[in-house]
């Protein structure tokens, strides 16, 4: 299995896991317009996603969102876009690609934002020092 940051040359496989993801979470279905600003964000690097391939197929993906801190003066990242391919779960295959979105997007600090229901999760994919509740501006 390869685990490693993905490029623009990928959204197409990246992009059906985003459709998965959102069908999973009951949100709506992204559209064309959609894609093309995903494709834009990547290719301008305002965000970077990493994936999991087996045997050449896209089988989970994340995204870090990177931003500077002043807790330690350097760049911090936001995880996100987390995804993995159901028949994938319960593997190690989160774990391996939390572990390769902290360490190659260089950033010191990752953070993740979650539902509740979540949290146990995160905290078993290393995300165990809590800092707080994380509030969201706006709609």
């Amino acid at each position: 299995m390869d685990f490693s940051r993905l490029s623009e040359t990928s959204i197409d496989a990246l992009w059906e896991l985003q459709k998965a993801f959102k069908a999973e979470i009951g949100e709506g279905a992204p559209d064309e317009e959609d894609k093309e600003r995903l494709k834009e964000a990547i290719a301008e690097g305002r965000i970077v996603f990493f994936g999991a391939e087996e045997n050449g197929e896209l089988i989970g993906c994340c995204s870090v969102t990177v931003g500077f801190s002043t807790f330690d003066y350097a760049p911090s990242g936001v995880f996100d876009d987390f995804y993995i391919v159901p028949a994938y779960r319960h593997k190690g295959v989160a774990r391996r690609l939390a572990e390769t979105a902290f360490n190659e997007s260089g950033v010191s600090t990752l953070t993740v934002g979650c539902a509740d229901c979540d949290r146990a999760m995160y905290v078993s994919l290393g995300f165990g020092v809590r800092i707080g509740s994380l509030l969201a501006f706006g709609s």
